[in-house]
């Protein structure tokens, strides 16, 4: 669920938006592969019996159970879950039935961080930590493909908005000033 041309503001244009990465599908598609491995099994040791259909039936009956929690449900998560970069804000979108965001103005940003595990350097991705200027705790981004050029888009943006004070940010009503004074 990305951030659609109805939900930008005026003047306000998307700058990047991803996917988290497909390592967040490993686990569910392993299981997928698993659960179809163990019911051949079955199938296989039980084919000759005479109730072998019956065992065969309610261990894909089973199967079926468990792929849709563990499996189909985690799919659907990784598909619906988003993280916008626009010119004004970081947002991030998430959910399946319950629609779930969470923005932080760039004005408001403080703090930006990667975390990358040995996996996540295999794989190109890592865990993006943002810290902002209010109450709530900042947003971590987790499996974020190709996190450090992520890194420097959202810093690139930020510095852009800097207007040389010593405050390091440009808040919306603040007026920009004069460079070079002291």
């Amino acid at each position: 669920m990305a951030l659609k041309e109805k939900h930008l503001g005026d003047g306000e244009s998307v700058v990047l938006s991803i996917r988290t990465h497909w390592k967040a599908l490993a686990g569910p598609i392993a299981l997928a592969l698993f659960l179809l491995a163990l019911l051949w099994a079955v199938w296989w040791f039980t084919r000759d019996l005479s109730y072998g259909n019956w065992v065969t039936i309610a261990g894909a009956v089973l199967a079926a159970l468990i792929a849709a929690w563990f499996v189909l449900v985690p799919i659907l998560r990784w598909s619906t879950e988003r993280y916008v970069i626009t010119n004004r804000r970081l947002s991030h979108r998430s959910g399946i039935l319950t629609k779930i965001g969470r923005d932080i103005p760039l004005h408001r940003i403080n703090d930006i961080g990667i975390e990358k595990g040995v996996l996540d350097r295999i794989l190109g991705c890592g865990t993006l930590i943002v810290s902002d200027a209010t109450d709530k705790a900042g947003m971590e981004l987790h499996d974020v493909p190709r996190v450090e050029d992520v890194q420097v888009q959202l810093q690139n943006l930020l510095f852009a908005g800097d207007d040389g004070s010593d405050d390091g940010e440009w808040p919306p009503n603040e007026p920009r000033r004069a460079r070079g004074r002291g």
